[in-house]
């Protein structure tokens, strides 16, 4: 019996420690490549590539930094970003939450039909419909500007935002409808004043993975504008790809600038993202 239980504890421990080791080594495959583009970012252009290489150097230097912030295009790349990954995150989170509502909470005609479209279009490769979204923008007048960028990533992000949504509403009990209707209230108090508050952790997971997939997103925002006060972070640091030259710290500091958004929204709602409060609601 005794020596079962020592096979036993052995065994938990050759797993807990290989766990261990596992993790470890995951954590340095994921961070080492963001510390030395980091370290990158810190260096003169020209210590990049020095031999050995060196992810400390005597050398520490901010110019790649100063060079980001002052100078207007590049801050316009940050501006032009911002200003479509929130206007997406903010339509794309209002059209799912009306949506989800009408899959959720009722029966109409061609509902199948229509869930099976927005599923299909979430598993339609995003390069096969650059051609079709081009003549589409062009033909409507859109090339090249705001609306046209922030409308064809909702096209992107809306199918897994109202899948979703739909799938957490379902989770909440109609009761909560029909105690809103009993009080004279109707579907869209329902919505608003008690399903919305009650969603918010499951909103701002969709919330944040929109923001990102929009932020990150190179192939439409190459392709459908043509100036440079329209481009946005991922098309600035491929700009400065030069035909002679690669401005690889000035490229390593901008990654680190346009990775701090994804990364402050995580650090503060990733609380939100685990456990929902229909027990809570339910209760109240």
């Amino acid at each position: 019996m005794a020596t079962m239980t020592t096979t036993v504890k052995t065994r938990r421990r050759l797993a807990k420690t290989g766990l261990i080791i596992g993790l470890v080594l995951g954590g340095l495959f994921a961070g080492l490549p963001v510390l030395w583009m980091l370290s990158t970012s810190f260096k003169a252009n020209g210590d990049v590539f020095q031999n050995p290489p060196k992810l400390i150097t005597q050398t520490f230097s901010l110019d790649a930094y100063q060079e980001i912030f002052t100078n207007g295009e590049q801050l316009r790349f940050f501006a032009n970003s911002y200003l479509v990954a929130i206007s997406v995150t903010a339509l794309t989170l209002l059209v799912a939450v009306l949506a989800g509502y009408a899959f959720s909470r009722f029966t109409f005609p061609l509902q199948r039909s229509i869930n099976a479209v927005i599923v299909s279009v979430q598993a339609v490769p995003p390069i096969t419909l650059v051609i079709p979204y081009f003549g589409l923008v062009v033909a409507l007048g859109l090339y090249n500007t705001y609306p046209g960028l922030i409308l064809t990533h909702m096209v992107f992000t809306l199918p897994y935002a109202i899948i979703m949504s739909t799938a957490y509403l379902n989770t909440l009990p109609k009761e909560l409808d029909e105690s809103v209707k009993v009080d004279g209230g109707t579907s869209w108090t329902a919505l608003w004043r008690i399903l919305v508050p009650i969603s918010v952790p499951g909103l701002i997971a969709v919330g944040v993975y929109t923001f990102m997939i929009s932020w990150n997103e190179y192939l439409f925002a190459l392709t459908l504008t043509r100036t440079d006060d329209m481009r946005t972070v991922p098309i600035g640091i491929q700009l400065l790809m030069g035909q002679h030259s690669y401005e690889w710290n000035q490229m390593m500091a901008m990654s680190i600038l346009g990775s701090i958004p994804v990364l402050v929204l995580f650090l503060l709602f990733q609380r939100r993202f685990i456990g929902g409060l229909t027990a809570g609601a339910v209760k109240a």
